[in-house]
């Protein structure tokens, strides 16, 4: 994730309640979420100060780095890039499927599938390093 570039990640929301279900993501937005989680949290707070800022696209772009926990896979991350991802909100990620999907509606009690809204949102380095900006 250059620092120009930005993610999109498509949000599934019950307007009734305002609450996120669930994030559906590309492999972009889960490398990065997995190399941000695979980082000693000293070394994520001195990344996201302004000084180091630049440190964080070299952690995040697997052609320049070569991190234990890449793959060998074309491409290099933690997933496969021809999938689409489920991100839930406390950071489980799994394949998306139609059947997950179902099952987290039950799980959620929706009644109305009427009630729910696609959200897209981009991420990219000013959210990263200011998530509370928006507050």
């Amino acid at each position: 994730m250059a620092a120009a570039s930005k993610v999109t990640l498509k949000l599934l929301v019950d307007k009734k309640s305002h609450k996120v279900l669930f994030g559906e993501a590309g492999k972009e937005f889960v490398d990065f979420l997995f190399t941000i989680l695979s980082l000693p949290l000293g070394t994520v707070t001195r990344l996201l100060s302004k000084k180091y800022m630049y440190a964080v696209e070299l952690v995040a772009s697997p052609a320049k780095n070569n991190e234990a926990g890449w793959s060998g896979e074309e491409g290099g991350g933690f997933v496969k890039g021809v999938m689409t991802y489920m991100v839930m909100d406390d950071l489980e990620v799994k394949p998306m499927s139609t059947i997950c999907s179902i099952t987290l509606l039950n799980k959620f009690n929706i009644q109305e599938v009427g009630a729910l809204e696609e959200m897209f949102i981009e991420i990219g380095m000013d959210e990263v390093t200011d998530p509370f900006r928006y507050d």
